[in-house]
């Protein structure tokens, strides 16, 4: 497929073929299993996260009964204690009315995002050279297993002072994923010496190559407000592109905020639909629909793994 041009219903389509109806299990442990026209992955009891309907294939006839299948499914999990799930909405998911159903059985709908993929190749042609700000001490580099440990507790902290909140488990997930096959999820930090004390953490972001497709996915990026406009992001999106392309991947795709999508835009992304988590929980649905903090929820929903096949930035 070298040097064919980018086609957005092409990629789309393949997105939906390889990655939302892929039944291979993203982590060990996870269930990913099709229920009639959805396909929905379970994590294990102990996990923070995991439960999803990344898929389906519904009309104005079956949707209300399919809701109603996978609430249940979900409300019987954890002995009768019932587990929240996330059903991923995307634009031309159909009936049209599914938001609409989704919210009138008691799902509340978080942040629209914008789903952007592009041909690795081109992206990393576009970003060029690196070309990095004069800082005391920069460093950009790739965690390892020796410094994983050390490295997670620093990148959770820059979240934290980020988005607001507990990043633990979000790094619990991230340690369990990186150990299981370090080759698949490859995880960078920028770090510089500021005001005299030791390396700051001042941006992060991983990358999570999926196996048996052509999609390599980017995760978790973020940097600290008083370092954005300096190009960090970009000199993050540029590695781990180069890495996507050196192991064949033929296309990149993030799930973008509106702050990063022009960035990615510039670099040789293209929208190609929206998606729309819409989220069930068992507790009352007053507190379902007032979390602590939205940006939190929405930073820890962008960086972990979410799709059956795939460990599908900003």
């Amino acid at each position: 497929m070298t040097g064919t041009p980018f086609d957005p219903a092409v990629a789309l389509a393949a997105f939906d073929r390889q990655i939302r109806r892929s039944l291979d299990a993203p982590l060990a442990g996870w269930l990913v299993e099709q229920a009639g026209a959805v396909i929905r992955t379970t994590s294990p009891p102990l996990a923070a996260h995991g439960c999803f309907v990344i898929w389906s294939e519904l009309d104005a006839a079956s949707a209300d009964q399919a809701i109603r299948e996978q609430i249940t499914y979900f409300a019987s999990l954890d002995q009768g204690h019932g587990r929240g799930f996330e059903w991923k909405l995307f634009g031309h998911d159909e009936p049209d009315d599914l938001p609409d159903r989704l919210t009138a059985a008691g799902f509340v709908a978080e942040d629209v995002e914008t789903l952007v993929i592009g041909l690795a190749r081109e992206i990393l042609a576009t970003a060029g050279a690196s070309s990095l700000p004069a800082l005391p001490g920069l460093t950009i580099r790739e965690v390892s297993e020796a410094t994983l440990e050390h490295d997670l507790a620093r990148i959770g902290a820059m979240h934290e002072a980020v988005w607001g909140g507990d990043f633990s488990s979000l790094m619990d997930e991230l340690r369990v994923e990186y150990l299981a096959d370090p080759s698949l999820l490859r995880i960078h930090l920028v770090e510089a010496l500021v005001s005299g004390g030791g390396p700051l953490v001042l941006s992060s972001g991983w990358l999570r190559l999926q196996p048996g497709t052509e999609f390599a996915s980017l995760w978790g990026g973020s940097t600290l407000a008083e370092w954005r406009g300096q190009g960090l992001y970009r000199e993050l999106v540029r590695r781990r592109a180069q890495q996507a392309v050196e192991a064949d991947f033929h296309y990149l795709q993030v799930d973008t905020s509106p702050d990063s999508r022009p960035i990615l835009e510039r670099l040789g992304f293209h929208a190609v639909t929206w998606t729309q988590p819409y989220v069930w929980s068992p507790r009352a649905p007053e507190r379902a629909a007032s979390p602590a903090s939205p940006r939190r929820a929405q930073a820890r929903r962008r960086s972990r793994p979410t799709s059956a096949g795939g460990r599908p930035d900003s």
